[in-house]
């Protein structure tokens, strides 16, 4: 399994390499949506139990939508102190707030914040969360460093969030028969829950029957 983890996230990384590069955005949002089905039905380390992946067919995702790709400006979090989250299996992180949108608010109700993960490596976190009904209730992830969820940069410095690529956290899979799976998902903090429905990106996930 160990192995089966390192490949995941080799997979991943790659993915959102090509997804940086990519000239047209729906293009490589098309991609991106294929390499994560294929991961979800096939790879060991799916959140999916093996009776979810041999009936399922895809995720539910919205149309893409170029109105909700942005690059805000980032405000400095003064005085940000680190708090820790439980992970489960995996024991804890910690995460700081270190910045702060400011460009989302006419578009999305609100601004966010940006956190980084603490520890070795370290890496960019942002989840968010929208009142629209299709949507996880805890909340979707948009960057992850530990995952190696990264869109870019422009050439002045701001971050690529294009929520076009928003994605459900592993633990918004889990059905009843997964209680011991182990997926222990960070939600999307008060400050980052949105007033206006994100309408692209990954829907909830519909468990086959």
């Amino acid at each position: 399994m160990t192995l089966a983890l390192a490949d995941w996230r080799r997979r991943v990384n790659e993915l959102y390499a090509a997804v940086r590069v990519a000239p047209d955005p729906q293009a490589a949002w098309r991609m991106w949506r294929a390499e994560r089905d294929d991961l979800l039905a096939v790879h060991a380390q799916s959140p999916l139990s093996e009776d979810q992946k041999r009936t399922f067919t895809g995720l539910t995702v919205f149309d893409y939508d170029p109105s909700f790709r942005f690059t805000p400006d980032l405000d400095p979090v003064a005085d940000a102190a680190a708090y820790g989250i439980d992970i489960g299996q995996d024991g804890s992180i910690s995460l700081l707030p270190f910045a702060r949108t400011r460009g989302l608010a006419d578009a999305l109700g609100g601004e966010l914040t940006l956190y980084w993960i603490g520890g070795y490596g370290g890496g960019v976190f942002l989840p968010f969360a929208d009142p629209h009904t299709a949507t996880h209730g805890g909340g979707r992830y948009l960057l992850d460093g530990i995952k190696g969820a990264d869109l870019g940069r422009t050439d002045a410095g701001s971050p690529i969030l294009d929520f076009n690529f928003a994605y459900n956290p592993s633990c918004a899979y889990n059905g009843p028969e997964q209680s011991t799976a182990g997926w222990v998902c960070p939600l999307a903090p008060a400050e980052n829950h949105l007033r206006h429905p994100v309408t692209v990106g990954e829907q909830s996930f519909h468990r086959p029957t």
